[in-house]
Parts: C-alpha cells; sequence; structure tokens
C-alpha cells in the first residue's frame, strides 16, 4: 500500500471558498479536559508514581525533527542515538536498544531499529498525535525489554470514540537546513455507530548543512561542502481505519504503510530502501460491572501483525536484506474493587521471525517468541496511594542459522524471567508530592546478543554472541519530588539502576576479517599494526563480544516552570521560564571503565510568551564535555544550541489556521553528540545539524 500526497493542494481545499472578511484572528481553541497520560498508567489516574513525560499539539510541533529520537531528545532522561538526521533511537537514562520499549498504540513495534544504529524506527513525527515517555522500570506492563523505559507512539488511526462529525488536520512544512519539503493530512468522521480515520505524508530531504567543511565520495569524486555527505532522505505512508461504535465499547482495524530512502552517512554511498506494513485489530467493552457480578469493569485487546524489511543499497546495488516478520497480542482486563485495592491483569504475546542475508549479515536467520503473564495493583491511602505488580513470562530464542554462512551456529535458548516492582505517591502538603519507585526486573538476551558472528559496519567491529548468556538482572530505585502552585511546578528525580550481569559489548583484544579470520592480541591493535583510532586496514575489524559485567547507573532529572509575568489589568501576555537539567553516571564495575555512548550533564531553559493568537520562544540547551569514557574512546567537546519559535494562529470560519517558524541552532554550533557512536566510529563526519528556519502552516478543522 503506498499513499502521495500533493502539499499544495491541501491549503487550497482547506481555504477554498474563504474570502479574505472570513478570515479574522482569535484566541486557540477552547481548552479540553486535561489528557491523562495512558502508558504505565492502565487505571486512567491524573497523578503517577513513575516518572513520565508527554508531547503533543503544539508542544510536538514545535519540538518536532525528522526522527523519533532526536525529537525526544533533551526531554529529561532521554537523550539520542543520533546516527546522522535519517536513523536516531532514544536512550533513556543511559539505556538505549532492546532496553528500551518502542511501542505503538500500547502494542509491539516490529522492526530492525536495536539491531542496528544505522537502522532507523519506521515512523515519522510528522504522522504522529501524540508521543509518551515512561522514564524508569516499565517492565511489568510491556516486558523485560522496558527496564530503561517506554516510549508510546499514539496515534488514532483506529478510532475508540464517535465523533459524530468530520474533523481533519493538514500540515505543510519547509526547512532551510535539510531543504525539507513535508506535508501531512488527516481526516476523521463518522456517525455514534462507526468512525473512519484516513491518513498520508511525505517529506524530502537533501543533504543536511553544517557549520564545518566535509568531504564526500560518490560516483569516484570526493568533494568538499559545508553539508553532511549522504544524508539525504525520502519518506512517505499513510494509514486508514476504522471502528464500529457499540454502547461502551467499539472494535476496530486499521493498516498503515511506511516507506522510506535515506543515507546512512557514515559510508558516503550506502542507503537504506525501508518498508514496513502492519494491520492491526483493537477493541474494548467498559461497564462490564453488571453483567460479571462485579468481577470486571472492563477488558480491551489488540493484535497486530507487522511486515518489515530494508535493503541496503552500495551506490545503487542491492546488499544485505533485513526483513523481520511478526505478531503482538495483548489481553487487559480491568477488576472490580477488592475492598479499595483496584487494578488490572493481563497476557501478552510476542512472535518475530528475523533474517540477514547478504555482506553484513552479521546476525544468524532467528525466531524468538514469548508470553506474558502481568498484574498491576493501586491502594488509595489517606496519605496518597501505593502501587505493586509483578508480570512472569516465557522467552524462547531460536538460531536458524544462515544457508549461506556457515559460521552461524543453531540452537535455543529458553528463558523463565520475572520482573516485580512496588511504588508510592506521598501527598505531603499543598501542592507538595513525593513519589518513590522500586523495582527488580529481568530481561531474556536478544538473538544477536547470543548467536552474532560477523561484520557489524554500524559499529565498526567484529561482533560476536554468547550462546550461554543467561537472563539480565537489575534492580531500580528512583525517589522524586514534585510541587505545584497555579502556573509554577517543578519537578526533581533521583534514581540509580544496578545491574548484577548486564549485556555488554566488550572489546577481546583480537581482530577479523570478514570470514571471521582472526589475529592481534591488544585492546586497540588491528592485527596488522594499526590501530582502532585511524581504523583497520586490509578489511580488519576489531572484535567485540557480548559479555556479563556489573554495571550501575546513577543520575537526576529536573524539570520545571515559573511565572514571570501574570495577565494583568489591560495587559494578556504571559511570559514563562521553563527550565531543565539531567546527568547520568554509568560504570562498568567489573572493569572499573565508564560505561560508552553515555549523554554529560545537560542542562537548559526557555523564555515562553505568549499574547491573544501569538505566541513565541526563546532556549538554550547546553551539553557539557563528556570526558568520562572508556580506555581508548574520544572525548566529545561540550555546546550550546540556542533555539527559537514564533507561533500565530488565527480562524478561518471552521478552521482553525496556526502559522510557526522555528529556529535551530540559530548560532550555527559545531557539536558533536556523545551517545552516537559515530562519534567513535566516524569521528567529524556526522556533526549535529547547523543553523535551520523552518516555516509550516498547520490548519485543524
Amino acid at each position: 500500500m503506498s499513499f502521495h500526497f500533493l502539499r499544495s493542494g491541501v491549503a487550497l481545499a482547506i481555504a477554498s471558498g474563504l474570502s479574505p472578511a472570513v478570515l479574522s484572528q482569535s484566541t486557540p481553541p477552547p481548552a479540553t479536559l486535561k489528557e491523562i497520560t495512558v502508558t504505565g498508567n492502565p487505571l486512567g489516574a491524573t497523578d503517577l508514581i513513575a516518572p513520565a513525560a508527554a508531547l503533543t499539539g503544539d508542544n510536538l510541533l514545535l519540538r518536532s525533527q525528522t526522527t523519533l529520537g532526536e525529537t525526544l531528545n533533551g526531554l529529561p532522561g532521554v537523550s539520542s542515538t543520533y546516527f546522522g538526521p535519517n536513523a536516531s533511537r532514544p536512550i533513556i537514562r543511559g539505556l538505549d536498544g532492546d532496553r528500551i520499549r518502542v511501542l505503538n498504540n500500547g502494542g509491539a513495534g516490529v522492526d530492525a531499529s536495536s539491531l542496528s544504529f544505522d537502522h532507523a524506527v519506521p515512523m515519522d513525527p510528522i504522522a504522529v498525535e501524540r508521543v509518551e515517555v515512561l522514564r524508569g522500570p516499565g517492565a511489568l506492563l510491556y516486558g523485560g525489554s522496558a527496564v530503561g523505559g517506554v516510549v508510546n507512539i499514539i496515534d488514532n488511526r483506529i478510532p475508540t470514540e464517535p465523533t459524530g462529525g468530520f474533523t481533519g488536520k493538514a500540515d505543510l512544512g519547509f526547512a532551510t537546513a535539510n531543504r525539507e519539503r513535508s506535508g501531512a493530512v488527516l481526516l476523521e468522521g463518522g456517525s455514534q455507530r462507526f468512525g473512519l480515520h484516513v491518513d498520508a505524508f511525505k517529506r524530502n530531504t537533501g543533504d543536511v548543512r553544517t557549520p564545518v567543511d566535509l568531504d564526500c565520495t560518490q560516483n569516484g569524486t570526493t568533494t568538499t561542502a559545508r553539508r553532511i555527505c549522504n544524508s539525504a532522505s525520502k519518506v512517505d505512508g499513510g494509514a486508514i481505519g476504522g471502528s464500529l461504535f457499540f454502547a461502551d465499547g467499539y472494535l476496530g482495524a486499521g493498516v498503515s504503510s511506511y516507506q522510506n530512502t535515506y543515507g546512512t552517512v557514515a559510508e558516503d554511498e550506502v542507503t537504506i530502501k525501508m518498508r514496513s506494513q502492519r494491520y492491526s485489530i483493537k477493541g474494548e467493552q467498559r461497564n462490564l460491572g453488571a453483567a460479571t457480578g462485579g468481577l470486571l469493569q472492563s477488558i480491551k485487546g489488540q493484535v497486530n501483525y507487522t511486515d518489515y524489511r530494508h535493503t541496503e543499497l552500495d551506490a545503487g546495488t542491492p546488499g544485505t536484506l533485513f526483513t523481520n516478520n511478526g505478531n503482538d497480542w495483548r489481553l487487559e482486563a480491568r477488576h472490580g474493587k477488592l475492598g479499595p485495592l483496584e487494578g488490572v491483569i493481563g497476557l501478552q504475546g510476542e512472535s518475530t521471525r528475523f533474517s540477514a542475508d547478504g555482506d553484513e549479515a552479521f546476525a544468524p536467520f532467528s525466531r524468538s517468541r514469548s508470553k506474558a503473564l502481568f498484574i498491576y495493583e493501586e491502594l488509595p491511602t489517606s496519605w496518597g496511594k501505593l502501587s505493586f505488580g509483578g508480570r512472569s513470562e516465557s522467552v524462547t530464542v531460536e538460531s536458524l542459522g544462515n544457508p549461506a554462512v556457515a559460521r552461524f551456529t543453531t540452537g535455543s535458548r529458553s528463558f523463565k524471567p520475572g520482573s516485580y516492582a512496588v511504588g508510592a505517591l506521598w501527598n505531603l502538603a499543598p501542592g507538595f508530592k513525593l513519589t518513590g519507585n522500586l523495582a527488580h526486573s529481568q530481561r531474556a538476551p536478544k538473538d544477536y546478543e547470543l548467536f552474532a558472528n560477523g561484520p557489524h559496519l554500524a559499529t565498526a567491529a567484529y561482533e560476536v554472541g554468547d550462546a550461554q548468556l543467561g537472563i539480565e538482572r537489575s534492580t531500580q530505585l528512583d525517589a522524586g519530588v514534585q510541587w505545584q502552585s497555579g502556573a509554577n511546578r517543578a519537578a526533581v528525580t533521583v534514581f540509580t539502576s544496578r545491574f548484577s550481569n548486564f549485556i555488554s559489548l566488550e572489546g577481546t583484544g583480537i581482530s577479523r576479517d570478514s570470514e571471521g579470520n582472526g589475529s592481534g592480541t591488544g585492546v586497540t591493535d588491528c592485527g596488522d599494526g594499526t590501530s582502532q583510532e585511524s581504523g583497520c586496514a586490509a578489511g580488519l575489524l576489531p572484535e567485540f563480544a557480548y559479555r556479563a559485567v556489573r554495571a550501575r547507573f546513577t543520575g537526576l532529572e529536573a524539570n520545571g516552570s515559573f511565572r514571570l509575568l501574570a495577565p494583568a489589568s489591560g495587559n494578556t501576555s504571559t511570559v514563562d521560564l521553563e527550565w531543565r537539567a539531567d546527568f547520568v553516571r554509568a560504570s562498568n564495575q567489573t572493569t572499573g571503565q565508564p560505561l560508552p555512548r553515555i549523554a554529560p550533564t545537560r542542562i537548559g531553559a526557555t523564555l515562553v510568551w505568549a499574547q491573544g493568537p501569538w505566541g513565541a520562544r526563546l532556549g538554550f540547551d547546553t551539553s557539557s564535555r563528556q570526558s568520562r569514557v572508556p580506555v581508548g574512546e574520544r572525548a566529545t567537546d561540550g555546546y550550546t544550541l540556542v533555539n527559537a519559535a514564533m507561533t500565530y494562529r488565527i480562524q478561518a470560519g471552521p478552521t482553525s489556521l496556526l502559522w510557526y517558524a522555528k529556529l535551530d541552532n540559530a548560532g550555527n554550533q559545531r557539536a558533536y553528540s556523545a551517545s552516537s557512536i559515530l562519534t567513535q566510529t566516524a569521528p567529524g563526519k556526522a556533526p549535529l545539524p547547523g543553523r535551520s528556519l523552518k516555516l509550516g502552516l498547520q490548519a485543524s478543522f
């Protein structure tokens, strides 16, 4: 299924028939009910015990970048893997990859983004209505791979409530640094018995402008320009979904498609052509108390199937083909109150089949299956509330080998991870809340951690798995304080995570060629007299093996907002100061070395002004120098990025038009990400984007 979107036609279709007299200034649309964060919050409470954040509406629009990781980067506790402007996955509290669960409407995301840093998450922020981030242990509801946190991408592609009318949204965007041309349209309508959703989006970008001159070798010719070589992309996709509504519930289905062709930036002529199709069924029945004798209040479930594949092209010639096909299902029931106790019990299952054919097939064909039972309970008290729960899983990971690659072994491993957590919220005083969470989480090793055996160019290493790895075990503790008084608020959270057997990719001191032949004894030795820092000659790569080590993560997250100017007689202006800060310290306690790719201490602040239909933002984000790195790795210089934005909203009949402009990296600062592997494997090749001005129009009707 392919969707194509004509950008110029959207604004004309919305504004057709509207004379200039119809256009008028107005304040933003009337406020709606307070939105509730649903991720990690199955009971719909307004006060969460676990640290969480949500982006929606104008906040999501003005933060939106071309990838999920960069869109969320800078939220308290969240950084990104940044493999150039086209591939970036969220890092939460220093944990990345399969320790961060990326969900789509609460269902599993099946792709290859956690397998390799150059593999993009198959979604575009332009098509998302809401993103929720749950920091800390989310394993109880979403699995052991949520030990670091959960990112839930939420849309309304399967309508859950009747609209009784017709609504829509369209977005046009134009940016300078990457020559972006983007557009999206969303239409929803129906009756009290039926709902329909249709959306489509398209984004084209060129090579991204930077503050430094970079070499680029393509088609045998080397050029120098202030652009990141091979960073262009073409993205399009869309979805259609519908639901039948009945008394106290709904049943719906939807299908979505995503295509992306993008440069990988680490290699000047390697591009990835990606396609993902997802099919979903979802439903819920509420108010079951009378029918079940009070045993159940509601039940909801979903089933998803994803067909994912991407081909890596070298100068246009197809190379390695990655596929990952899988299904997941989830059934969750809210039980009737047991005295004051209320909660949910659920079942979840997943099954995926992965393959990689070609030169970069560093992991074998594999099949992974899991089933889980989870329970989550809350107990209200006179001083706040308590939460507790548990999860039991059964996981099987099987290597199927590869008929074209003899070095892969076959075999199967089974695991029984279990997790539990307790939490508390204490209403300390008017406006003050204390929160605490203690969790023990277990994660089964992934297929590549067990069975990898081959060259992985994205990490510039020959990776070797360990089929004897056991369950990864960790204990997490966080404590926070929140304060709110009118428009003023503040929150501070401290955390620590201890792993008894953290599965880490460690250098062995051996170097290997693409066939696995090895030599060399020093950690920085390529086996031919050269060092890893200058790159291995003769096709040799340093060997890195997955090993279980002891590890500890500690850190702090803080954010808040203070009103500097409140509305007064004859003056409707408001000025708020938003601020944020975080740091993570991560150590390999087996070797005594720091763990790699950890974001440094970061602080930021933004002045937010609003008056009638106008809004403006001016802020900065400072990252300190990251010199706490493993032996042999490079330190990363600190930097400060200045950003600004302006919005103007008018009403055109039934249509609300939001004009916006945002300026990123206004000082055109040269900067490199400490949490990006490219800073080590391709130094200087992929800085953060330079100054960029984006202009856009969003219409809602």
